[in-house]
């Protein structure tokens, strides 16, 4: 029986989703940096959110480095947006 070449790929695709999430987090939390605003704020509010649930429905495949180095990018850059959050209030 021959295995499916593409069952890898498939349990890869939550790990690079979250992966993606927490980049679009990222690159929301910068925009809020560079110009400080209850939207830009919000906006990086909803991108952790989702990246958030995008790491935790990752959490348990194969390969868990890349979800490991996920969550620490995202706690950092959770820092980061409170930082920017509290210079708004």
């Amino acid at each position: 029986m021959q295995e499916n070449p593409f069952s890898s790929l498939q349990s890869q695709n939550p790990i690079s989703h979250a992966q993606e999430s927490v980049e679009n987090f990222h690159r929301a939390l910068k925009q809020a940096q560079s110009h400080p605003s209850e939207e830009t704020v919000q906006n990086a509010r909803n991108a952790l959110n989702k990246a958030e649930n995008s790491v935790a429905q990752a959490e348990g495949r194969m390969n868990q480095e890349p979800i490991e180095r996920a969550k620490e990018s995202l706690e950092e850059d959770r820092l980061k947006l409170e930082q920017v959050e509290n210079h708004l209030k």
